[in-house]
């Protein structure tokens, strides 16, 4: 039952509607010993032929009324509790949703989304469950039980009832054990739903690519086999629960026989009426729901044990990039320097970056080349601060970056990543993201810019059109420019695109580039790309290799060196010239 001390937090922030949904449930539960005792008195008449109308008027009269109190207290309690559990979920489903948005691409590396969804579904029902219908039943068979043997006791033979409840110390021992197992294994079969959905997520987004490569057949082998270890575990779970019924029957037919068995004995001794044996079975018969309600309360709190446990462990990662007491709540503007001694991804031993160090002044455009690997989008990365463990310093305006709100930095900063993400929503609520209230006519102007206006209004219903899952609708070079004119719709004082343009041709490349460099005056942009005439106009070009700065310059500069950069540029030029058949 450690799983109800856990939550004391939100019983404390419901209180008023738990007691009083307790107190309406004990109300119901003293009411239910009623009619056992009114059938005894009317059998007792029966049997002394004493029954008149107006006496089973009268007691029929109490058991309606009960009944209706009942109807309506059950009603009442049903709000108060099972509603409280309802807003317990949506409390920990907020806090895991905000707990994913706070936390850094490293725990997204070791956590999979499909376990995460699993925490945030499947795991979150059953913690639910225990804060209703396991509050429900862990008061409703302690109330009705200790009220039936109360009555059992006081109302009609005190040592029938001592001798009809010698089982119930080894039933509390079973179900315990039960109890126990059935913690171990529904771990288990939790871990094994949570490996399931991340299947079907997994398989659900590569289908394009399980089609490609004509592995449908084999996907769903592998589905299969983790759908079967989903059964095999909720079978071993089952099996547990499967034990408590049959216990419980078990030691209520004993508990029968020792009713039926002294119970006729005190009869004939005359130490007991008919009706009074009546009653008392009858009253036995209202024990039944207690004992199998603890079987059904232990099954659902040791799932919601377990289920809370998943979710507080995840609740406890620590954010590791987060905003210092101090921190600065105004946009950052100014040169960037960066000055890095040393940077490796967390649970990599490798180093990803070494002795990088470069100044762009505000209003300047960096370019930065290399090949895949070099280090170009870790140096992204840590100007985003997705990542806070490296040596050296980053200056945004003079200022660390880590000493402005996140907030504050990510809203100065407009990122295209090499992974273009679009929301299966419209292309204008795609582009319009960081700006949900823009007008129609900023949000074309934004597309103008990243010159896939034209695209759109070719589609059939222009920017209303709905792009699908993660823009599948889209061409490559397309899904690149609307991604492009999101970032735009900000006007950030740093752009940084990263590798962004590879999926569009050289004329659209350059209109783009022309673009930027017209409307951008005065702002900072940083351009990765593996294509040199994306980054041959900027201020400044960085060429990286294995994680540190090869060479630095104006692209004049690098050519006049002669060196990497000259290298890379001459190999492109003599690509593009086989490419138009190899006329100069």
């Amino acid at each position: 039952m450690r799983v109800f001390w856990e939550l004391g937090w939100f019983f404390k922030e419901r209180k008023e509607q738990y007691i009083l949904g307790i107190f309406l449930l004990l109300i119901v539960a003293f009411l239910g010993v009623l009619p056992p005792r009114i059938i005894g008195f009317v059998v007792d008449r029966i049997s002394q032929d004493t029954l008149t109308p107006e006496y089973l008027l009268q007691w029929l009269g109490i058991l309606a009324a009960a009944a209706l109190a009942m109807y309506v207290l059950r009603y009442a309690w049903r709000l108060l509790i099972f509603g409280s559990s309802i807003l317990l979920a949506r409390n920990l489903r907020e806090r895991l949703f905000q707990h994913f948005t706070q936390m850094s691409p490293a725990f997204y590396q070791k956590r999979r989304v499909g376990d995460l969804m699993a925490h945030a579904t499947n795991d979150l029902q059953a913690v639910q469950q225990t804060a209703g219908a396991g509050v429900l039943t862990l008061v409703d068979s302690i109330a009705t039980g200790g009220f039936v043997i109360a009555a059992m006791a006081i109302t009609i033979d005190w040592k029938l009832t001592l001798i009809v409840l010698l089982p119930m110390p080894l039933m509390a021992y079973m179900t315990n054990y039960y109890g126990k197992l059935m913690h171990q294994r529904f771990h288990g079969a939790q871990e094994a739903f949570s490996g399931l959905n991340d299947k079907t997520q997994e398989s659900i987004s590569g289908m394009k690519v399980i089609k490609t490569f004509g592995q449908e057949q084999q996907d769903i082998e592998d589905f299969t086999k983790m759908s079967e270890r989903v059964v095999a575990e909720n079978i071993r779970v089952a099996r547990v629960d499967s034990l408590f019924d049959p216990t419980i029957s078990a030691i209520i037919g004993v508990c029968y026989f020792l009713t039926i068995s002294f119970g006729s004995y005190f009869v004939v001794n005359g130490d007991m009426t008919i009706g009074d044996l009546v009653a008392f079975t009858a009253y036995l018969g209202l024990l039944v729901w207690p004992m199998l309600a603890f079987g059904w309360l232990f099954n659902i709190v040791e799932r919601g044990r377990a289920s809370y446990d998943r979710i507080r462990l995840l609740l406890a990662e620590p954010i590791d990039i987060d905003d210092r007491k101090d921190a600065i709540d105004e946009d950052p503007t100014g040169d960037l320097t960066v000055s890095l001694d040393r940077f490796q991804f967390t649970g990599d031993q490798r180093t990803a970056l070494r002795n990088v160090h470069f100044t762009v002044k505000r209003g300047e455009t960096l370019g930065i080349a290399g090949k895949t690997g070099s280090g170009k989008s870790a140096i992204l990365r840590l100007l985003l601060r997705e990542f806070d463990n490296y040596e050296g310093s980053i200056l945004f305006g003079g200022n660390s970056i880590d000493s402005f709100k996140k907030q504050r930095l990510r809203q100065a900063i407009g990122y295209v990543p090499q992974d273009h993400f679009l929301f299966s929503t419209s292309i204008a609520g795609n582009i319009a993201f960081a700006r949900p209230d823009a007008s129609l006519q900023s949000v074309q102007e934004a597309a103008a810019l990243a010159h896939i206006h034209e695209d759109i209004l070719n589609f059939t219903d222009g920017y209303a059109t709905m792009v699908g899952e993660r823009g599948v609708s889209l061409s490559g070079g397309q899904k690149q420019r609307i991604s492009i004119a999101r970032a735009l719709m900000t006007k950030p004082e740093l752009l940084i695109l990263d590798d962004s343009l590879s999926a569009v041709d050289a004329k659209t490349e350059e209109a783009i580039l022309k673009a930027l460099k017209k409307t951008r005056t005065g702002k900072t942009t940083i351009i990765t790309s593996h294509r040199l005439s994306a980054i041959q106009h900027a201020h400044q070009i960085l060429v990286m290799d294995g994680g540190t700065v090869a060479e630095i310059g104006s692209h004049e500069e690098l050519m006049r060196k002669k060196g990497r950069y000259y290298e890379m540029y001459e190999l492109q030029q003599l690509e593009a010239l086989v490419e138009q058949g190899g006329e100069a």
